[in-house]
């Protein structure tokens, strides 16, 4: 460090570096450990990026980056909705439901891309910006089941009228993104999901993946 330097800032911008560079979060000690600073430092740190909305903390105390780092550009998440487009929109139409790129937001699950299908006569509307809990609709729980799953192990979850009566979801995790946990997902008026609706979106998921990397 030079006098020209902050060494508070020095060290934030290294917890932000260093939980982009996870994808399962780090705890206070492990942070601890790795700046070679005390715990009370660290939470020190998080409580300030947390206000900021760069830092959140899942309920096991992990800490992970926040949304309000895609903030600081405004164009990040056109960016990331011009990236997933080309997938969402072939999975739309494959399937004949309407898909959707959603990404964690503090405890909450927010669809940031939306598309719906063309040739159908009828599909579920859904909207960007619609949030919902993490634990309730199938791209919420695909978020929650790839943080208990070994790394890199694709998988899809299905729900059925959890967030609209007669509505089923199929969503696959967004897996290898550093600093993004998200899901790619599909919402459809039908009382299940066929099987080949669900390995449809983990290869759609991966196609996001790919493209936002």
């Amino acid at each position: 460090m030079t006098a020209e330097t902050s060494q508070t800032l020095d060290r934030g911008l290294r917890v932000l570096k260093l939980l982009a560079d996870t994808d399962h979060g780090l705890t206070v000690t492990e942070l601890s450990n790795k700046l070679g600073v005390n715990r009370t430092v660290v939470y020190r740190l998080l409580a300030t990026l947390e206000q900021h909305a760069l830092v959140r903390r899942d309920l096991g105390g992990r800490a992970r980056v926040g949304l309000g780092v895609l903030r600081l550009g405004r164009q990040v998440h056109p960016l990331v909705r011009e990236a997933a487009l080309p997938a969402l929109r072939a999975l739309a139409e494959d399937i004949g439901a309407t898909a959707h790129l959603t990404l964690v937001d503090g405890a909450e699950a927010l669809a940031v891309a939306v598309v719906e299908p063309t040739w159908t006569d009828y599909h579920v509307a859904y909207r960007a910006g619609f949030r919902h809990p993490l634990d309730r609709g199938a791209a919420g729980r695909a978020i929650l089941a790839a943080r208990r799953a070994p790394a890199g192990e694709p998988g899809y979850t299905l729900t059925h009228g959890e967030l609209e009566a007669g509505a089923s979801g199929a969503a696959a995790p967004l897996l290898g993104v550093t600093g993004v946990e998200g899901s790619v997902g599909v919402v459809m008026l039908a009382d299940s999901v066929p099987e080949r609706v669900g390995r449809r979106v983990v290869d759609a998921a991966r196609e996001v993946a790919d493209a936002l990397r």
